[in-house]
């Protein structure tokens, strides 16, 4: 009677250790996201005060909040409120989206180097945009031609890879491989078009290419674009994120739980391309924010998509517009294209990631 009393006091103690680590663990995760959150502010306004027209960060914020409810009256309102905020915004929006966009697909094909970019996303756009700032083609005329032409050719490659997909069973493998070919692709059409065009159009395509917040995605309709786009996508997603984390598992156990496997990953990937093409139409080709964001949260808080989904998306945002801090502020007065700090650092941040990793993540 006494040695099952103590087994009975055992495994109470031993589930009350569970629970508590379980705890710890689950403390862990919402503290990371409360302090990307709190990065995210911060960032923006210093961010804010940056420019020709000194402001303090007080200032700003006290600025924003009166522009909630009135015009901008004084030179100070319209600094802030017309020309910063927007591209704060939009740098916060286009990092949380490319950063959402990057963990699922790793999530989805299980493979850590997948991205909106490397299986072929963003070099359609590329050659959309290309196509239409170079020859002036595309379906969508005016103002919009360089925008919808980036936002269709976006699509094409999840479109083929869905179809190859659906075709050769929606495999991990079958998908990427599709997305590296495309990619190769695209961009082979991407300097034939750079080739045949005239210097000016080329170098303006080159621009676009290389991704910036400025120009049109700095301007209060592209916020609000992106950001209906970010909302549209970003629920479904994670509505998912529980069949993610059993896919995770591998299919066939997957399978096992009741998950459509198959149904599952082409809704994944195809809201995932949306809400990257929702993006890239705008800000151009923005990189490595959708690859290395995921990877550090993931060594951080783990796998849990749960989490994980709105951790990458707020850490995602607070990289992208740190990356655009530092890209307005190094040679100002002249302003780098992000895109151009987004590579230079995320590149050399990657192999760090991978060389310092203690445990593996993945």
């Amino acid at each position: 009677m006494t040695s099952s009393t103590e087994a009975i006091s055992g495994t109470q103690t031993k589930s009350e250790e569970i629970k508590a680590q379980y705890k710890k663990f689950i403390g862990r995760k919402i503290l990371f996201i409360f302090f990307s959150l709190f990065l995210i502010l911060i960032l923006a306004g210093i961010a804010a005060t940056i420019g020709s027209f000194p402001i303090t960060v007080t200032e700003v914020y006290s600025i924003i909040w009166r522009c909630l409810f009135q015009e901008p009256a004084t030179t100070e309102e319209f600094v802030v409120w017309n020309l910063r905020l927007p591209r704060i915004l939009m740098g916060i929006l286009a990092g949380m989206g490319l950063a959402i966009a990057g963990t699922m697909m790793q999530g989805i094909l299980r493979n850590p180097l997948a991205s909106p970019f490397t299986i072929g996303i963003a070099s359609g756009a590329g050659f959309g945009a290309t196509l239409a700032i170079c020859f002036g083609a595309g379906i969508v005329g005016g103002e919009y031609l360089i925008i919808g032409n980036a936002f269709l050719f976006a699509l094409i490659p999840t479109f083929i890879i869905l179809g190859l997909a659906r075709y050769r069973s929606a495999t991990p493998e079958t998908m990427i491989l599709a997305g590296i070919a495309l990619f190769y692709i695209f961009s082979g059409l991407i300097a034939l078009v750079l080739y045949f065009s005239e210097a000016d159009p080329a170098m303006d395509a080159y621009f676009w290419m290389i991704g910036s917040l400025g120009g049109r995605a700095s301007e209060w309709n592209a916020v609000t674009s992106v950001s209906i786009v970010l909302t549209g996508c970003v629920i479904p997603l994670i509505w998912k994120s529980w069949d993610l984390n059993v896919m995770g598992a591998g299919d066939e156990r997957a399978k096992s739980l009741g998950v459509n496997v198959e149904r599952t990953r082409v809704f994944i990937m195809l809201i995932a391309s949306l809400l990257t093409a929702g993006i890239v139409c705008f800000t151009g080709t923005i990189g490595f924010i959708g690859l290395v964001a995921p990877h550090v949260c993931r060594i951080v808080i783990g796998g849990d998509n749960r989490f994980l989904i709105p951790a990458s998306g707020l850490f995602g945002a607070a990289l992208l517009l740190g990356a655009d801090t530092v890209a307005r502020t190094i040679i100002a007065p002249m302003i780098l294209p992000v895109g151009i700090l987004t590579y230079i650092m995320g590149g050399p941040l990657f192999l760090y990631l991978i060389i310092r990793r203690k445990r593996e993540y993945w």
